[in-house]
């Protein structure tokens, strides 16, 4: 066993040097407790209480190796310990999915809250449904609603059947490019929900590592300036939206305009509200059938 693994330090030690460790590599020093915990298998309250308890070596090495992994990769931290929270539930994931962003749960909140549709009974779909986040999440929140969720990436519908079978949620996934599947099966929905998509591959550049290097390129890219996810799931969307349903879509924050002309030239009777996230940027958009 060489030096580094036979090190004896205390769980405040590790905290301090990796800390130190990121902070002179410009990551984010949270993420020396965030990979602690996770190795140690400690919630953050008996964190504190063992802050002078010394840690196993084979422990302590990996968690340095780790740090020193993500400082000079930016691989993500939940790359490492495999999970993310949203909407307040542990979710699996890993290169094949989205890691989930707290300007989706906005998204998801929106639907728990205030989407009515016009029957008692809902059918809806969450297309390129990634982990299943948005669909597991409406599944469990809205007893009224049926979901459906559809990815064209098998792998990444792995991943959502695992979280479903985490959550007992009862989803239906189907896989195929956008739509495809419902319009195949020839079904008809009350709700289309999306986080498609909808970066220009111009903007990589602008990127974190963390994301361009780590995301699933199919989940972030589209072509024409970001918009071609958007157009597919519209043009898609005449075969299977219901005559009084509605979309939601998640949306880049110079988008608002562009997606609701695609919007209102396929569905002119629609009317398009753009909701801003917490960071006061263009996120969402609602598109209902006007009464």
């Amino acid at each position: 066993m060489n030096n580094m693994r036979a090190q004896v330090v205390t769980v405040q030690e590790a905290l301090q040097w990796a800390s130190s460790f990121l902070n002179k590599a410009n990551r984010e020093e949270k993420v020396a407790e965030i990979l602690l915990l996770h190795e140690l298998n400690l919630s953050k309250a008996q964190l504190l209480t063992r802050l002078r308890e010394t840690i196993n070596p084979e422990v302590w090495h990996t968690f340095q190796q780790n740090i020193k992994e993500h400082a000079q990769t930016g691989k993500p931290v939940q790359h490492f310990t495999g999970l993310e929270v949203f909407y307040d539930r542990l979710y699996h994931v890993n290169e094949h999915v989205l890691i989930p962003r707290p300007e989706t749960e906005e998204l998801v909140d929106y639907i728990v809250k205030h989407w009515h549709g016009s029957k008692q009974h809902q059918r809806i779909v969450d297309v390129g449904t990634g982990s299943g986040i948005i669909a597991i999440t409406l599944a469990k929140e809205r007893e009224d609603i049926e979901v459906i969720a559809t990815d064209i990436s098998e792998q990444a519908l792995q991943v959502a059947q695992k979280n479903a079978d985490r959550h007992q949620a009862d989803v239906t996934w189907q896989v195929g490019n956008f739509l495809q599947p419902l319009i195949e099966r020839e079904q008809t929905v009350d709700l289309i929900v999306s986080n498609p998509p909808y970066i220009d591959r111009k903007e990589m550049k602008h990127l974190a590592d963390t994301v361009k290097d780590f995301d699933p390129g199919l989940a972030l890219f589209a072509e024409n300036h970001g918009l071609s996810a958007y157009e597919t799931i519209i043009q898609q969307s005449k075969h299977v939206l219901a005559p009084n349903g509605d979309i939601v879509f998640e949306i880049g924050d110079e988008q608002a305009e562009a997606v609701t002309k695609l919007i209102k030239k396929a569905y002119p009777n629609h009317t398009v509200e753009c909701h801003q996230d917490m960071n006061g940027r263009d996120r969402m958009l609602i598109a209902r059938r006007s009464k």
